[in-house]
């Protein structure tokens, strides 16, 4: 996929997968999130296309954090990227140059791993990921089928050096073996600059398009993740919870879900230099508040 057409008509294609919720619109256009501290108690960030693109920080976003901060405002990071642990999360923003407390920021590997099992699990992840993590008997799988066919279950994380071999590898030893399969990162793809990332949410949809395996998929816009935050911020309730995200159906329609407000962020992310509005109209998501950046 590689355009934010192509990308939007899959999303639409594995919808019924998805939460089911209505929205209303139209949204509502903001300048500033700085609008909104007098509705809003706790912003919720989305970090691809909302406060980076790949390894660069969006221009303004740390100021804005900071801003909210001194309004009052609770922050916490909610991120699909399940390649690194939670220390690699805190990494990543450190070096970003946002401060965040390790309590801030919720990933989708954290709500995966809590649905792990003690079972033999073989796992897709990147080669510079040591696993720490995971509690469980593992097998790191590769380009050895006999390997496919002995675990017990798949915990998929990472894409940083998936092929296609690979993927048809998997897809054959599921279709005549049929075994869990966790999905760590729900997305489909992830902003790259000016190309996009097919992530494990793309293959998780093959593999559910392609066998009869189990087939779980953990972040935006699936509960579990909105859960692990909401947590976090006790005492607030969800309709003073806002999510800022990129996308239409992971960040928008999992906050919708869970209640809370919602603020699409449309100039750096899957939308960029595109109408965004041609989406939102389509899909019938609308976020509560629209702006370009935050």
């Amino acid at each position: 996929m590689k355009n934010a057409k192509e990308i939007f008509h899959r999303y639409e294609e594995i919808r019924p997968r998805l939460p089911q919720v209505n929205t209303s619109g139209p949204s509502q256009k903001i300048t500033s999130l700085l609008d909104l501290t007098d509705q809003v108690e706790a912003f919720v960030f989305d970090a691809f296309g909302v406060l980076n693109v790949g390894d660069s920080l969006i221009p303004g976003a740390d100021i804005r954090l900071r801003e909210l901060r001194r309004a009052g405002c609770l922050i916490r990071v909610l991120t699909n990227a399940a390649s690194y642990d939670k220390s690699g999360a805190i990494a990543k923003f450190q070096n970003l140059g946002i401060a965040l407390d390790p309590s801030e920021i919720i990933t989708s590997r954290d709500a995966a791993l809590s649905a792990l099992d003690a079972r033999h699990w073989g796992v897709i992840a990147a080669p510079e990921d040591g696993l720490a993590d995971v509690p469980h008997k593992l097998t790191r799988l590769g380009d050895l089928p006999a390997e496919y066919d002995a675990v017990e279950g798949i915990l998929f994380l990472s894409t940083a050096t998936w092929t296609g071999t690979q993927q048809s590898l998997l897809e054959s030893s599921l279709a005549h073996s049929p075994r869990p399969v966790i999905i760590a990162n729900a997305d489909l793809v992830a902003p790259r600059g000016q190309v996009f990332s097919l992530e494990p949410g793309f293959y998780g949809h093959e593999i559910a398009d392609h066998t009869k395996a189990d087939v779980r998929f953990f972040g935006k816009p699936f509960p579990e993740v909105f859960t692990l935050v909401k947590d976090t911020l006790p005492g607030i309730q969800p309709d003073k919870i806002a999510i800022c995200g990129d996308s239409l159906h992971t960040d928008i329609l999992g906050g919708a879900a869970a209640d809370w407000k919602t603020v699409l962020v449309t100039r750096d992310g899957l939308f960029a230099r595109t109408d965004v509005e041609e989406f939102v109209r389509a899909s019938e998501i609308f976020a509560t508040w629209q702006l370009e950046r935050i």
